[in-house]
């Protein structure tokens, strides 16, 4: 082969490649932004449901639809936010319709919103147990 040719050659199939590149990655990084975004408001919507499992809050309103949420997750959450909401379901079926234990159902909310974070953000320094839930004092 001719060396001309060669040097015409390379950078063509080199800019070839790295434009292919440079396109797989931007759409690979646009579709993990919009899933991102996509967990955190449906992560949202199930922090604020899990208001209707804790302290004054407490409502049968609030835990159905939680529960049609929770349902619905099953398709977008990672295992571990899963796990953390079946944990907390089993405690609210262990109950039978009584308050679960006070400090059992703060640690089990804590687990999912610490799964959720974790999952959103890849790794975190905060525990579940640095998960706090206040009352709104009227």
């Amino acid at each position: 082969m001719d060396t001309t040719l060669l040097l015409i050659l390379v950078p063509v199939i080199v800019a070839v490649i790295s434009s292919y590149l440079t396109y797989f990655f931007a759409i690979k990084s646009k579709k993990n932004e919009a899933i991102l975004k996509f967990k955190e408001e449906k992560y949202s919507n199930l922090l604020i449901l899990l208001q209707g499992f804790v302290g004054k809050t407490t409502s049968g309103e609030m835990k159905r639809k939680f529960f049609e949420e929770q349902y619905k997750s099953w398709l977008y959450c990672s295992d571990g936010v899963v796990k953390a909401i079946n944990e907390m379901v089993q405690l609210v079926i262990d109950s039978r319709g009584k308050e679960p234990e006070n400090e059992k159902g703060k640690k089990a909310v804590g687990n999912i919103v610490f799964e959720m974070r974790k999952d959103l953000l890849g790794k975190t320094e905060l525990t579940a147990d640095n998960f706090r839930y206040t009352d709104v004092i009227e």
